[in-house]
């Protein structure tokens, strides 16, 4: 099962230093019907105008995965963290019990990101942040883990849940495949170019919700850049 949600009928709001899109229910956007796909939370497609962002505000009990698209984030949050993340690399932050963070645009163009929540597998915990340069070569015509919970994904960032975030780079025509586990969901956008997923077309920024589909052939219609998440 494939269910397309093209990026036309996302619900989404336009604050002036950011315009957002949501593949789910989120903030002033609600659909009973996109609540969450599995363990999978919150997918959303933001752009943040330059010199502007998130101010401080708190999270719990989630675990927060922001994709760099284009641009750069820059992230500081009452533990002491700071970082740079650019586009292509990935920051997590697990909430755990509690965590104040801050997300700002200090560049002179817009950055874009998709911002993924991902229910953890249980409560509390210390909180934590982190994040890594995964270079797109590496990742060039197979899904590579980007963050992950699941054994055996070792240069992935550490999240706390049974999921896992994964990218791929694909040249016009490359075809790559992803096993998909019995029982599990996957959700995937292309964030550049499009792709045909087991013969389904979706264009940059459309959304695919799958489950019982053992096997997902992607293959690029156009050089594209893909990120799929597995979940419980």
């Amino acid at each position: 099962m494939i269910e397309k949600r093209p990026f036309a009928t996302l619900g989404g709001a336009d604050h002036g230093w950011l315009k957002a899109r949501h593949h789910f229910a989120f903030a002033g956007y609600y659909d009973p019907a996109r609540t969450n796909w599995g363990s999978l939370r919150v997918w959303n497609d933001d752009e943040i105008a330059p010199n502007s962002g998130f101010p401080p505000h708190p999270h719990a009990d989630m675990e927060i995965i922001t994709y760099v698209r284009e641009g750069a984030i820059t992230h500081k949050d009452s533990l002491g963290n700071e970082g740079r993340t650019e586009a292509g690399d990935v920051q997590v932050m697990s909430a755990g019990s509690g965590i104040r963070h801050a997300e700002y645009n200090v560049e002179p163009t817009t950055t874009r990101i998709f911002q993924i929540w991902i229910q953890p597998t249980g409560r509390g915990g210390a909180p934590t942040w982190g994040a890594r340069p995964f270079p797109k070569g590496d990742r060039a015509g197979r899904f590579v883990s980007l963050a992950s919970g699941l054994p055996d994904d070792g240069e992935a960032l550490p999240i706390r849940t049974d999921a896992r975030v994964a990218g791929a780079t694909l040249k016009a025509g490359e075809t790559t495949e992803y096993a998909l586990g019995e029982g599990r969901h996957a959700y995937l956008v292309p964030a550049v170019g499009a792709i045909e997923v087991n013969g389904v077309r979706l264009d940059a920024r459309d959304g695919a919700a799958v489950r019982d589909e053992p096997v997902l052939r992607i293959t690029a219609l156009d050089d594209a850049e893909v990120v799929l998440v597995d979940a419980a």
